[in-house]
């Protein structure tokens, strides 16, 4: 099964990613909305399914939310396949391994707990508000560009 190959500029889906979550995006949402002409579907549909990887899967502080967003970008370069095809499957999982192989590479984790430094095993479910504050002392708006920047070369084909 051969990837198709896009041509997306990556830097302006980082860029996008990051102002999607300065905007009050969670983490998953900003780098999935900001692929959705991509995936063919509606921002408001994908930002709605997407919403509970966010904070570590509903601040159950666990695989970082812009790391499972980057993931489900990953599937449109698998666009196409019947999703019964074993063969699309396991490229889609090897497509998986290698973009968390590169995440884990340049952060440390795919854990969102471990990236933020946290001690808890999760946190309340209530999320916090969007101030400056929190903005200055989370790194989030970092790792969803990072990783919509990672999605968009591996559907470029510039990860191998």
């Amino acid at each position: 099964m051969e990837t198709q190959k896009l041509n997306i500029d990556v830097e302006a889906r980082a860029a996008r990613a990051r102002e999607l979550f300065e905007h009050g995006y969670n983490c998953s949402q900003a780098v999935v909305v900001a692929y959705a002409d991509v995936l063919g579907q509606d921002p408001d549909t994908l930002a709605a399914l997407v919403q509970p990887l966010g904070g570590g899967m509903g601040r159950l502080r666990e695989v970082c939310g812009a790391v499972s967003g980057m993931f489900m970008v990953s599937s449109a370069a698998h666009r196409g396949a019947p999703v019964t095809d074993r063969d699309a499957r396991t490229h889609i999982y090897s497509g998986v391994q290698l973009l968390a192989e590169r995440y884990r590479g340049e952060c440390g984790s795919i854990v969102c707990r471990e990236l933020l430094g946290l001690k808890q095993q999760k946190d309340a479910p209530v999320p916090e508000e969007r101030t400056p504050d929190y903005y200055k002392r989370r790194p989030c708006s970092e790792y969803v560009a990072l990783s919509a920047r990672m999605v968009g070369e591996y559907l470029n084909g510039d990860m191998k």
